[in-house]
């Protein structure tokens, strides 16, 4: 079964827009809170995001972008009152797939939601959700991996930081960076905790920890994967 978030905070609407997915056989969790939304998002595994733009803490384009910004894979609709075209614009350009302006059919919202996880099923089906090197392996779905000491599981959090340093393989990226993708709009770390996933990495898939070939720390700048 599908899984859709919709985040609406007009309570009728809210109902009427569960009912009818609920109808056509999605499981949908609701929030009218956009803090409490992402929290959702960053613990719980969704299909399709439904986003209204105007919500309290947090908006949906605020949703959107930090989504986006560890997940390119999971649909996103943004529903909004805001019907000007610099408004669909921002949420295209945030990584929204689909824009839709208040008020609009129920006829129209779910077949454009049928459309939007017809298209991710098929792409998911062609991704990349694992990854090997050197006798080392990792699955960024499962959260089983191999190292140096034979197999075993990796947390939520060591998975989404191995996946943004190793699709940025080569490449330092920056402590900024880390934070938005790996903790988002949680409280943040401090430099030393992610210091210390990377000495937790090395223990996992270095053959020598003091001289490592694969994840490396750069001194006041951030953090890099070489294969």
């Amino acid at each position: 079964m599908m899984r859709i978030l919709l985040v609406e905070d007009e309570e009728q609407l809210q109902k009427i827009i569960k009912m009818n997915l609920e109808l056509e056989g999605y499981e949908v969790v609701t929030s009218g809170d956009g803090k409490k939304a992402l929290q959702l998002v960053n613990n719980q595994h969704f299909d399709l995001l439904i986003l209204d733009v105007m919500l309290p803490e947090i908006s949906g384009f605020q949703i959107c972008e930090q989504v986006r910004l560890k997940n390119s894979k999971v649909g996103i609709i943004i529903i909004s009152a805001k019907d000007t075209s610099q408004d669909r614009i921002t949420g295209l350009k945030l990584g929204a797939d689909d824009y839709l302006t208040k008020p609009f059919h129920l006829e129209e919202l779910l077949l454009r939601v049928q459309n939007l996880l017809k298209r991710s099923v098929e792409e998911h089906a062609k991704s990349l959700d694992e990854y090997s090197w050197e006798g080392n392996y990792i699955n960024f779905v499962t959260y089983d991996a191999k190292g140096v000491d034979g197999p075993f599981r990796l947390t939520k959090k060591e998975v989404l930081l191995l996946k943004l340093l190793i699709e940025r393989q080569g490449e330092v990226v920056s402590r900024n960076q880390i934070l938005q993708s790996v903790w988002g709009y949680d409280v943040f770390p401090s430099t030393r905790t992610i210091d210390n996933f990377i000495l937790s990495f090395r223990k996992y898939f270095e053959k020598d920890q003091r001289n490592p070939r694969h994840f490396h720390s750069v001194r006041g700048v951030g953090y890099k994967f070489t294969a």
